[in-house]
């Protein structure tokens, strides 16, 4: 069983109008070689469900993005995502702004078949009264109301691992695995970049299968892209690159804005990016973020 991909061939699976998960979390572990092909596609109408970062504002700001769901948009050591924020204050993308943990629900909702997960989250805030969608329900057992956190069932999703085998077994080597075990099981179709493409013997090893966060079946490609999550981090391979993003958030003050910024880095195909990044030596030497 073979499940290796390109970007393109990823991309060329996707439709205008799905709904797409962006794993990682902030500028953490992103499958940014994904959304840099996305980039260079004609895709758009897409509602994003992301633990956002520049995932989200770079495509928010090339118009791809119709509708976000997310509970925050963050680059981390930078506060607010800028283009995120430019996008959010104009209006020009559709928000369902909600609960980190209600977001992890809606993920477990739809991976588990279900309409909804009650909980407590969000009972007397804003979030339920901005969110039209999101319904309070009576318990069936006692007198107390429960916000019922819809299922967040996604068309496919976009993760990046560090390590994964042909037919689909992926390995998070980091200390946090995020929620990509739940995008990855919420999805029709699992995408999955990563850095290191191992033989299945690799996984033989119980050490290196104890880092296996979801089950094989749930992946449905496997793109070999080292590097694929620059700038953001994949630890323990490499940090963020925190020159890189400050200069990817001083060109949302620029005239050229966004397209200054893809124009200087993006390329025609991920080679050429990288290349335009320093190249794969200078991704894996950027040093881990110390907290």
């Amino acid at each position: 069983m073979d499940k290796q991909m390109t970007a393109t061939e990823v991309v060329a699976q996707l439709e205008d109008g799905m709904t797409i998960g962006i794993g990682g979390w902030g500028p953490r572990r992103k499958p940014m070689a994904l959304v840099r092909e996305i980039l260079r596609s004609d895709l758009k109408d897409l509602t994003l469900v992301s633990y956002g970062g520049a995932d989200v504002g770079m495509l928010a700001a090339a118009g791809k993005v119709k509708k976000l769901v997310f509970a925050f948009v963050s680059l981390d050591f930078i506060p607010l995502e800028p283009y995120f924020r430019i996008a959010r204050q104009s209006g020009s993308i559709e928000v369902m702004e909600i609960d980190e943990g209600m977001m992890l629900l809606g993920l477990r909702a739809a991976a588990w078949g279900l309409p909804f997960i009650p909980t407590e989250v969000g009972l007397g805030t804003d979030i339920v009264t901005k969110n039209p969608d999101i319904k309070v329900i009576d318990s069936p057992y006692d007198d107390k109301e429960w916000v019922a956190m819809p299922a967040l069932k996604l068309d496919a999703s976009l993760i990046h691992a560090d390590r994964a085998d042909a037919r689909g077994v992926c390995q998070i080597a980091g200390p946090d695995q995020y929620m990509d075990d739940w995008f990855a099981r919420a999805a029709d179709k699992t995408f999955v970049s990563c850095d290191e493409l191992v033989d299945t013997e690799f996984f033989h090893d119980p050490a290196e299968a104890r880092l296996v966060h979801w089950e094989r079946a749930a992946t449905s490609g496997v793109v070999h892209i080292p590097g694929g999550a620059h700038p953001t981090s994949c630890t323990p391979l490499y940090g963020f690159d925190v020159p890189h993003f400050k200069a990817y958030v001083a060109s949302a003050k620029d005239e050229a804005g966004l397209q200054g910024y893809l124009d200087q880095f993006l390329g025609a195909t991920e080679a050429d990016y990288q290349a335009n990044v320093g190249g794969i030596d200078a991704i894996r030497s950027i040093e881990l973020p110390t907290y």
